[in-house]
């Protein structure tokens, strides 16, 4: 009969326990719990601790209280100008009202891909607005402004906050990213000739502008250098004019030596008699007499 009670007493003793274990759940700082019976909501509990519920009537659904991350896949997407572009994005949430989260999407694989959808379709309506170059610029942020408009119409839906939503990186396609460079090759070659061609224009019109100073330059220095010469010539004249005055006999010595050095140039030949009269101050015996 002891043994009997006992047992009784120990099996009793195990049913209260898992009872009250299966009445009893916990709720992290990290957890936010959602009481749900038969299907239908019951309770919300976001502060941490220990709560009770009915056992095996009522279930526990723990969702995040923690901000999560949002990353799809990379999709290509079309420009204004139809260029198309890789575009990476990510986005931070949180699940703030459980209820309507399990209404919407259930559990958090669902709501990712929901969401991704729903983050991709709100891109790509914005980067059909722009072209590449304000997504390489300070129109970035605007464009990013935008797109988290977009996305923050839709977190009531899903029973979330979207705390941010931001483009990794972008890139182009292969093929688009091989034209592209082709396109950039050919418009840097273009304006290579284009600089080699005015570079040709500016040194013609600087050789010319060169030409036409040094024609100046020279002109004006002929100019000068006759004037010179006559007023040398003039001067040179007028001495000799007085020289003949004075004496006769060395006014033609003068002359004689301006004929020799104007005929008795480098390989010069003359064939003259030795008695001839223009070899007269050479020959000492003539010039005494």
């Amino acid at each position: 009969m002891m043994n009997r009670r006992y047992a009784f007493f120990g099996l009793g003793f195990l049913a209260v326990l898992f009872v009250a274990a299966n009445a009893m759940f916990v709720v992290h700082q990290t957890k936010q719990a959602l009481v749900m019976q038969f299907g239908d909501p019951k309770a919300v509990y976001r502060d941490p601790g220990l709560y009770f519920k009915l056992p095996f009537i009522q279930d526990v659904a723990l969702y995040e209280k923690r901000v999560l991350d949002l990353d799809p896949e990379p999709e290509e997407m079309n420009l204004r100008d139809q260029r198309r572009i890789i575009v990476d994005l990510y986005a931070r949430y949180k699940i703030v009202d459980p209820l309507q989260f399990r209404k919407s999407a259930g559990n958090e694989l669902v709501l990712r891909q929901r969401l991704g959808r729903e983050l991709n379709n709100a891109v790509r309506v914005e980067v059909a607005k722009v072209l590449l170059p304000d997504m390489l610029s300070e129109k970035r942020a605007e464009v990013m402004d935008r797109i988290s408009e977009a996305v923050k119409e839709r977190e009531g839906e899903f029973g979330i906050e979207v705390i941010d939503v931001r483009i990794g990186r972008t890139e182009l396609p292969k093929d688009t990213a091989e034209a592209l460079y082709s396109r950039m090759r050919s418009d840097r070659f273009a304006e290579a000739a284009r600089f080699r061609a005015d570079g040709a224009e500016m040194k013609a019109k600087i050789q010319a502008e060169a030409e036409r100073e040094r024609t100046v330059i020279l002109a004006e220095a002929r100019r000068k250098s006759q004037i010179l010469r006559g007023e040398g010539d003039a001067t040179r004249n007028e001495i000799l004019g007085k020289a003949y005055g004075k004496d006769p006999e060395f006014f033609a010595f003068y002359r004689s030596m301006e004929a020799y050095r104007e005929a008795l140039g480098p390989d010069t030949t003359l064939v003259l008699s030795p008695n001839s009269e223009f070899f007269r101050y050479f020959d000492a015996s003539r010039g005494k007499k």
